[in-house]
């Protein structure tokens, strides 16, 4: 068996984003749904691009379609909890970008979950793999840390 991947903690992450659970994230075990963290990565990734003014999700020429995904659980999230995304970028190819992403319950210092999510870029009209807009690059640059994170 695999050794399991370390914990994450908050100073592993370049920013975070505040996300309220919702009644029903919760499943019938009484806490947040597995498929549902999926959705946490993918709002807060295309919050802070929106935030920055580089995705306007129905007018952007060029998209970030999401290619990969995977996450780790290590203690349960229910709702009415307010959590947090830690973002990071890992990796900023030419057409690709790697984040890191850590679930953490408002204030906690360790990542009730983390996982990983892959955006490839594309022109919206035909599909094809464009390289990253560099307003865009800028804004994932900005996400990247130094140093040895998990």
């Amino acid at each position: 068996m695999a050794e399991r991947e370390a914990r994450s903690q908050r100073q592993d992450y370049a920013r975070f984003v505040r996300i309220t659970t919702r009644w029903h994230d919760n499943d019938i075990y009484g806490h947040v749904n597995n498929v549902v963290y999926y959705a946490f990565f993918d709002t807060a990734v295309n919050q802070l691009l929106v935030e920055a003014g580089v995705l306007d999700p129905v007018l952007s020429p060029v998209i970030g379609l999401v290619v990969e995904t995977r996450c780790s659980y290590f203690a349960p999230v229910a709702f009415p909890a307010v959590i947090e995304v830690g973002v990071r970028v890992e990796h900023l190819g030419n057409a690709s970008v790697r984040y890191a992403l850590g679930i953490f319950c408002d204030g906690a210092a360790e990542a009730s979950a983390q996982g990983a999510f892959t955006h490839v870029y594309v022109t919206r009209a035909s599909g094809a793999s464009t390289r990253i807009p560099e307003a865009t690059r800028t804004v994932l640059a900005a996400l990247q840390m130094q140093g040895d994170v998990p």
